[in-house]
């Protein structure tokens, strides 16, 4: 690929800056080759010329897109070069927070210089188990993949922690070590783990101290080896020191302090046990002022001396030790204040009476005039004579310091060795983790022998880290079968020669130190000379003699030759030594080496050969190093590299220049350079099918994605030397995925492009259509004013044509008229004077006309009466005789219908009710029209008193309207004020509720803690009391019981016949009973639906008459009609009801005499045949013991066992099923009692309506209702009757299927004789003996998979309740006590045994609740016996009262309902993470980014992966496994709500420490995952349960990652919608929002200050994780059961055929 190509404009490049080191910009013109300059614009916009190098021509560093920046691994990035890694490292730690990491194999790990909270127990319970690649960058994360290698290979491991002072190295391996113990555990009770953490307050008080760059810094080197066993658990650790600065102790440069432990004990100096030390401030003391900076801000020195101690005891060094090495310590703090003085240039001299000489002497226990003679004298030996010299002042001073330095570096040899003695175990360490925390590359304005020996080992370990990198890049180029070439690293070999290899550096400085005469100057000179001119490496400065320089890895460094000489020989006066070794306090000796004896007289021969092979501090050095190397090369290494972010110790504060310097010292930009080297970039298959689809076309993509992918790889990238294609992955070269990047970019900026096109178009369309329609509609109207304007001009000249018309019109019409006028008033007169001579004629035939009509009707009417009379007398005599005739024939057809009139018995008392019913409302409506006549009275009276009131009312109203505005006022006030106190009061009661609701959760919280506490205990003594216990076997009793049973169990052969033959029996058919019933229900039927129609048909012929007022004929007969309809139907509803509840008795009594008597005669059958036949066989079963394999040859004792069963079985269901008919049928009663009250309340609502309406509507809306109501009430009992006949029909079915199983069954064996029928009490008898029988077999034994399964839900409570009862009912109280004490001890067992099992903890958790159900319902307390039946209050414990044996079963009840959590958490665990973050339920949303070295987890459903749906089929199978076992409703819905917090806490944990997971499409993924568990609980009938709930912290994440993120308002609306989620919480999933594509937005730093800003005041917990191991607390709601315990059946399978039914 050309550069043309990629430096085109608009392209980023880095350029060098000298303050920031590196500076991006963008080209504002395209490169082409040959140019000489690059025309760049920097961020702040301003224009500049970028010169190339006219030699090397090369051209500045890309920039990688920001879609990669921020990655969690640098070697995702496409362009590996150093300011790409420098500015990833500072958008993660500046705008993101973060301060971890990955570099391939690296953990660079950034000091914040601030107490993070991403080190507590939920952050490593979150790393642990995880693979390293799928978690953020953790230190965590190191020491989880650390720990899994050695458990996975067998191989030992080892944390090398590097950087210089003040990056945090010493945290880092601290935090590694506290994973270890914390995940780890110990393999024995000594707490292995908190002694090796114990371990750190200790070193770090002796070795640690304040420096310039870190306010705790090590001034030593270890490396600590933890031990594990087999199972990898802690059993020991042991540690190893190098260079301990001992410079130290004396100096200290501005600024710093010494070491710890001197300031903690110059704090505490007055305590009571130190005060023999004769300590005070720290400034009184030569050896802790010299820094001037004694306290460290933030420091308690006196609680560190506390936790000093407490790490000592816990060590196992007493306080008899402890107060020695405190006197050593202050001791050497008093021996520097020493002060010498000189006698002469020569000599020098200490003051008679030195206070603080006097107090060295008297704590380590030596005589002051030795000590005082030998730090001003020393002795000189030579050949032949021994002479004493004095010293100097200074030279004396020098001594006093190196006696301090000598007598501290012995002391911290022996805390050390000590801390390994605690350390170290019996037990055989099968492998180790070594964390080694060493000083990294050091650099000052001077650098001595210190610096020289950190810098060598530095050069060592680099050396180390080079040659593993090399390995790893070489073992995956060879795993995916890629071509592998040699790649160029840096080799420091020469460097490390030069200072190790003979005649180097080391050597020299030895040799010079074993002259007589050696110098520091000597020494520099031959150095000069040796390898000057021979070793590039090797330099001599300009300026100076007495220093050199070597060419490192990372710098140069410049040493100075002065003190090299004196630090490596470390000598110390000998006298001095002697003298100590005399000291009688055991503290002195233990500081020399010495610990059994008061003092010590060395041995010259061993002096003198130990004096003449003593190794220098260089040399030991070498050596200590080289065992170090072989250790780490001998383990598999994980590497740490710290970096100070700047020198100021100020929080999240980046300093480019320092950051560079320690990425170069540290091998991080030498790992990058490796990488780029080869094939950095490397992706999967699917992962480059997946990112890069949008650069297929569709004929591109093949079944076979390897294929594709090469296909589509050729086509882009035509230089094949740019990618690789491996087994399972393709690498690319340093810049392709950039240029992919790009590509995919482009075309997805083509893409959008192109529907912003289409779209605007389309709104471009839509305006212009909307213009045109919006002219058009202009024109409309100008065109319609227009025409308006025409038209109103067109009637205006036609309305003043009108007008003239009209004008001329009505003049011509007035001349007529008075023409008219007068012709009129002429003929009025003439014709008047005719009509009045015409009206005189015509009344006077008028009146002769009525005088003949009214003479002619009285005539008539007198013959009408006397025909009526005669008609009705003969209508009566033929009406007689008709009715005589029919007289007969009906007395004929009542002899024939006897049995007719028997069923109508009664019916002439029934007429009379109506008769009688009739007259009451006939005086009724009497009584109140006349009541209503009165009241009309009454009403005028009334109305006209209230006008009068009324008047003097209005007088009052006038005067009261002036107070009202008064009083309505001060009502509006007391109604405020009202509503403030009923405010106030529901707040009150509100929190009083809420806070006696949360004390009581806690309360309960806290007992149920306690109770698992308990409940731990007691599980460990019973383990230990076990493996106490010896096992006494019963095998060969079992055996011979079972023999036995077994020998015995054919005499059960004829139990089959005997229960067929009982049932048929006791079954009889009852179809006849319900044949007259319903016979009369179809003739009822019949005479309803005749006066229906006779009716209707009196409606229809009276519609038209106009007879129909109140008071005629016809009106009284429909009303007659009506009356007697509805008296007829009242008593028809009457009859109905009765029959009814008849016939539902009749059937209650025959059922239950029919179930009873089958059970009682089934079982005295079963129970005289069992007995004859077992007794017969008793003798027998001894006899013929060895021919017991005989009884089943023909497999005759399984048939008789699948029959028996089949039985049972079968009246399990019949029993079920009739309870179920008996509830369906008190149900429908209610239902129709019901439905008769609102008919009632209907029927009165109408009649209030019908007497408003006029009299014609009143009869209408009467009868109409009437007809509705018989026509519903008709097709009530139709469906009554169809449903009756489809119940006939089934049953018939069922006694044809029953009777043809009874003769199958019925012809193999006779049928033996019934029992009599007994009535069973509900209780099962047992003998003591058999207690251990019941236990086993019921509990111990019993398997909820297959046997189990079949039974009544909570069987094995129901039946240890009934054997209960019956030791309650014979009041043995022995025998209750054992009993309950035998099941809880049973359950227990039972559930240690297969706590690990989730349907046997279910289903011991569901009996367990059931069993203190029962014990609560059957207590005899009436707050239980509320829902009991009478039968059931009969079955109440009447002797024992076992409130505190229902408290431990409640405890019981808790602790299986905890191990059900643990047991289901379990389960869910693994699937979790992959089914709700990683697989993509919705396919195509989310992108995947590019990865580094540490892959992650494919979100691609792999198979073996799971999925969304493999956790809604899991939480299934939990529910309808606890449904199966009988599980009360309330608790399953709180073990649903416990696993749906499982499902959002450690979602949400694992979003808020997973980087690639925050992002838009992910968030949509969630919010979708979380609509389907809304689902499963909307399917199942959970909504209410709180389950919801839980998830909202995880829905408010989701939305988090979804929201725009820009503007204060966004601010606003996430602080309001985000409740569920603490600040720490809502800044992390901002911190750590990532874009997928190039077209979203990362969230500014200033958008999340403001969001922190607008949160400081929530009060909330500061944790950053949810607490997956929280469980709710437990209640268990009463939940009485409405089953008979008289009816429980016991199967035989149970193995309980000892319990005798009561």
């Amino acid at each position: 690929m050309a550069a043309s190509e990629l430096y085109t404009k608009c392209a980023r490049v880095w350029i060098p800056d000298a303050e920031e080191v590196w500076k991006s910009a963008e080209l504002t013109k395209d490169y082409k080759n040959g140019d000489a300059s690059l025309q760049l614009m920097l961020e702040d916009g301003k224009s500049i010329e970028h010169t190339l190098d006219p030699k090397t021509k090369n051209l500045p560093y890309l920039r990688n897109p920001d879609i990669l920046v921020g990655e969690n691994d640098l070697t995702a990035l496409s362009y590996l070069h150093e300011p790409a890694v420098l500015h990833n490292l500072k958008v993660r730690f500046v705008d993101s927070k973060l301060i971890y990491t990955y570099c391939g194999i690296v953990l660079v790990a950034i000091n914040p210089y601030e107490t993070l909270p991403i080190y507590g127990s939920d952050i490593i319970n979150a790393y642990s188990g995880q693979n390293m690649g799928d978690m953020d960058p953790h230190i965590f994360a190191v020491a989880e993949e650390a720990y899994k290698q050695m458990a996975r290979d067998e191989r030992n491991q080892s944390i090398i922690v590097s950087g210089e002072s003040g990056a945090g190295k010493t945290v880092s391996a601290k935090y590694a070590m506290r994973y270890f113990a914390t995940v780890s555990g110990s393999a024995s009770e000594a707490n292995v783990e908190e002694k090796v953490l114990a371990s750190n307050p200790i070193m770090e008080a002796i070795g640690n101290a304040k420096t310039t760059r870190n306010d705790n810094s090590s001034r030593f080197g270890k490396y600590i080896e933890i031990g594990f066993d087999n199972r990898y658990r802690i059993i020991g650790a042991n540690m190893r020191t190098y260079l301990l600065e001992k410079s130290r102790v004396v100096f200290q440069a501005d600024e710093e302090r010494n070491y710890h432990i001197f300031y903690q004990l110059c704090a505490s100096a007055h305590l009571p046990e130190l005060k023999n030390l004769k300590l005070s401030s720290a400034n009184d003391f030569l050896y802790t002022r010299q820094g001037r900076s004694p306290v460290i801000v933030g420091v308690d020195d006196t609680k560190e001396l506390c936790t000093t101690r407490n790490a000592f005891t816990l060590l196992g060094i007493n306080e008899s030790y402890q107060m020695g090495l405190f006197q050593v310590l202050a001791a050497i703090l008093h021996l520097g204040n020493v002060e010498i003085k000189d006698r002469d240039s020569d000599s020098s001299v200490i003051a008679p009476n030195n206070r603080h000489l006097t107090a060295f002497c008297e704590l380590v226990g030596v005589t002051y005039q030795d000590m005082s003679q030998w730090l001003c004298h020393r002795k000189l030996k030579t050949a032949t004579e021994t002479y004493v010299k004095t010293l100097p002042r200074l030279q004396a001073t020098n001594a006093r310091d190196a006696l301090s330095k000598h007598i501290y570096a012995k002391l911290f040899n022996w805390i050390v060795e000590h801390v390994n003695k605690a350390l170290i175990t019996n037990v055989k360490q099968h492998s180790f983790i070594g964390v080694l925390d060493i000083y990294g590359f050091e650099t000052f304005e001077i650098n001595s022998f210190e610096q020289f020996c950190i810098n060598y080992a530095n050069e060592k370990l680099q050396q180390q880290f080079n040659m593993h990198v090399f390995k790893l890049e070489q073992e995956e180029y060879m795993k995916e079968q890629i071509p592998w070439t040699l790649i160029d690293f840096y080799d420091n070999q020469p460097c490390i020669n030069l200072i190790e290899a003979k005649m180097g550096i080391l050597d020299l400085l030895d040799e010079e130190c074993k002259m007589p005469k050696g110098s520091d100057d000597s020494w520099a000179q031959k150095l000069y000379n040796t390898h000057l001119k021979t070793c590039s490496l090797f330099e001599k400065p300009r300026m100076s003699n007495r220093a050199f320089i070597i060419q490192h890895f990372a710098d140069k460094v410049e040493y100075q030759c002065e003190g090299f000489l004196a630090k490596n020989k470390d000598t110390v006066n000998e006298e001095q030594i002697n003298v100590l070794k005399a000291s009688k306090v055991r503290s002195t000796n233990t500081g020399t080496g010495g610990r059994t004896r008061l003092s010590i007289k060395p041995d010259k021969s061993r002096e003198k050969s130990s004096k003449e092979h003593k190794k220098t501090v260089g040399c030991q050095f070498r050596n200590s190093l080289q065992m170090l190397m072989e250790t780490l090369n001998a383990t598999t290494p994980h590497y740490v590299r710290c970096i100070k972010p700047n020198d100021f110790k100020m929080a999240f504060t980046f300093d480019p220049k320092r950051a560079v310097q320690q990425l170069r010292a540290c091998g991080v930009l030498e790992t990058i350079r490796i990488s780029a080297a080869g094939f950095p970039s490397r992706w999967t298959y699917q992962e480059f099918f997946s990112r890069y689809r949008v650069l297929m076309k569709q004929k591109d993509v093949l079944p076979d994605k390897k294929l594709t992918c090469r296909n589509v790889l050729e086509k882009l990238v035509q230089d094949q030397d740019k990618y690789q294609f491996g087994k399972t992955k393709i690498f690319f070269r340093a810049g392709q995925v950039a240029y992919l990047e790009k590509l995919r970019a482009d075309k997805l900026r083509a893409a959008c492009i192109r529907i912003q096109k289409t779209i605007r178009c389309w709104l471009a369309r839509k305006k212009y259509l909307r213009k045109r329609s919006s002219a058009i509609t202009i024109q409309r109207f100008t065109r319609g004013y227009q025409a308006r304007c025409l038209v109103k001009f067109m009637r205006r000249t036609q309305a003043a044509t009108v007008i003239q018309k009209y004008r001329r019109m009505y003049v011509e019409k007035k001349r007529y008229r008075q023409k008219q006028a007068a012709a009129l008033a002429m003929q009025t007169i003439l014709r008047a004077y005719i009509a009045r001579q015409k009206y005189q004629s015509l009344l006077r035939e008028h009146k002769v006309v009525i005088i003949q009509k009214r003479v002619r009707g009285w005539l008539a009417r007198c013959w009408y009466k006397r025909s009526l009379i005669a008609i009705v007398y003969l209508q009566c005599c033929i009406r007689r005789m008709r009715a005589r005739r029919e007289l007969k024939k009906l007395k004929i057809e009542a002899r024939s219908v006897e049995h007719f009139k028997k069923l109508n018995k009664g019916m002439e008392n029934k007429i009379m009710q109506l008769q009688r019913r009739i007259d009451e409302q006939t005086r009724e409506n009497k009584s109140v029209n006349e009541k209503l006549v009165g009241l009309e009275s009454s009403y005028t009276v009334e109305s006209e008193r209230l006008r009068g009131e009324l008047n003097r009312l209005r007088g009052v109203e006038e005067q009261a309207k002036n107070k009202t505005n008064q009083v309505t006022s001060l009502l509006e006030e007391l109604e405020k004020l009202k509503k403030e106190l009923s405010v106030t009061q529901q707040e009150k009661k509100t929190i009083e509720d809420w806070q006696l609701e949360t004390d009581l959760n806690e309360e309960r919280s806290r007992y149920q803690n306690l109770l698992t506490e308990h409940l731990r205990l007691e599980e460990k003594y019973d383990d230990l009391k076990e493996a106490m216990a010896s096992s006494v076997s019963e095998t060969c009793h079992m055996f011979s019981d079972c023999l036995q049973m077994i020998t015995c169990s054919k005499a059960k052969a004829t139990y089959v016949i005997t229960i067929i033959h009982a049932i048929n029996t006791y079954f009889p058919p009852t179809l006849n009973y319900f044949t007259p019933q319903r016979q009369e229900l179809e003739s009822e039927n019949k005479k309803l639906k005749h006066n229906l129609v006779e009716m209707r048909q009196s409606l229809l012929g009276n519609a038209g008459a106009s007879s129909g007022a109140p008071g005629s004929p016809a009106y009284k007969v429909l009303l007659e009609q009506l009356n007697s309809a509805c008296e007829e139907l009242d008593v028809r509803k009457e009859e109905v009801l009765i029959l009814r509840s008849q016939l539902v008795s009749q059937k209650e009594a025959m059922h239950h005499k029919v179930e009873q008597n089958v059970l009682t005669g089934i079982f005295w059958t079963l129970w005289s045949h069992g007995a004859v036949v077992l007794s017969q066989n008793e003798a027998g079963c001894k006899s013929a013991a060895p021919d017991f394999h005989k009884l089943n040859e023909d497999g005759e004792l399984w048939l008789v066992n699948q029959g028996l069963k089949e039985t049972i079985r079968l009246l399990e269901h019949q029993l079920q099923t009739q309870r179920r008919t008996y509830d369906n049928e008190v149900e429908a009663l209610r239902g129709e009692l019901q439905n008769v009250k609102e008919e009632n309340n209907r029927q009165q609502q109408l009649l209030a309506q019908n007497l408003q309406l006029p009299p014609e509507a009143r009869i209408e809306a009467s009868l109409q209702h009437e007809i509705t109501r018989l026509t519903n009430e008709n097709l009530d009992l139709m469906e009554q009757l169809e449903k009756q006949d489809r119940t006939i029909r089934k049953l018939k079915k069922q006694l044809k299927v029953y009777s043809k199983r009874i003769g199958e069954m019925g012809g193999k064996r006779e049928i033996i004789s019934q029992q009599r029928e007994k009535d069973f009490q509900g209780m099962l008898e047992y003998k003591k003996e058999d207690e251990l029988k019941l236990v086993k077999n019921l509990i111990l034994e019993l398997k909820p998979r297959g046997v189990a399964v079949n039974l009544i839900p909570g069987l094995p409570a129901y039946i240890l309740f009934m054997c209960l009862r019956h030791a309650d009912y014979v009041n043995d109280d022995q025998k209750v006590r054992t009993l309950l004490t035998s099941t809880i001890n049973s359950i227990k067992k039972i559930l240690k045994k297969r706590g690990d099992d989730f349907e046997t903890v279910s289903f011991w958790l569901a009996n367990t609740c059931r069993f203190l159900h029962c014990l609560k319902q059957y207590s005899g307390d009436e707050a239980f016996m509320k829902h009991n039946t009478s039968r059931q209050n009969e079955h109440c414990l009447s002797n024992f009262d076992l409130a505190e044996y229902r408290q431990v079963i409640s405890d019981l009840a808790i602790q299986i309902y905890q191990q059900l959590i643990k047991c289901m958490e379990n389960i869910l665990q693994p699937m979790i993470v992959s089914g709700m973050l990683e697989h993509e339920t919705i396919q195509g949303v989310s992108g995947v980014k590019p990865t580094g070295l540490r892959k992650r987890t494919s979100s691609i459903a792999d198979e073996g992966t799971y999925t969304l749906d493999s956790i809604l089929r899991q939480l299934s199978a939990f529910h309808s496994t606890m449904c199966q076992h009988g599980t009360d409703p309330e608790l399953i819905k709180q073990v649903v709500k416990q696993q749906f917090y499982i499902i959002g806490a450690v979602t949400l944990n694992n979003l808020l420490l997973r980087k690639d997971m925050c992002s838009w499409s992910k968030g949509m993924q969630i919010r979708y995952n979380v609509s389907q568990l809304e689902e499963w609980l909307r399917d199942k009938g959970l909504m209410v349960c709180g389950a919801k709930e839980t998830l909202e912290p995880l829905i408010q994440a989701a939305q988090l990652l979804q929201v725009k993120k820009k503007t204060d308002e966004d601010a606003e609306a996430i602080c309001s919608m985000c409740l569920a989620l603490t600040t720490a919480q809502i800044v992390k999933v901002l911190n750590l929002y990532t874009p997928v594509n190039e077209f979203e937005e990362r969230v500014s730093v200033a958008f999340i200050r403001t969001i922190q800003t607008r949160l400081r005041d929530r009060c909330e917990s500061p944790q950053l994780l949810m607490d997956t191991k929280m469980i709710y607390p437990v209640t268990f709601p009463f939940s009485p059961s409405s089953l008979a315990l008289e009816t429980i059946q016991i199967p035989s399978s149970l193995n309980l055929a000892f319990l005798t039914r009561v």
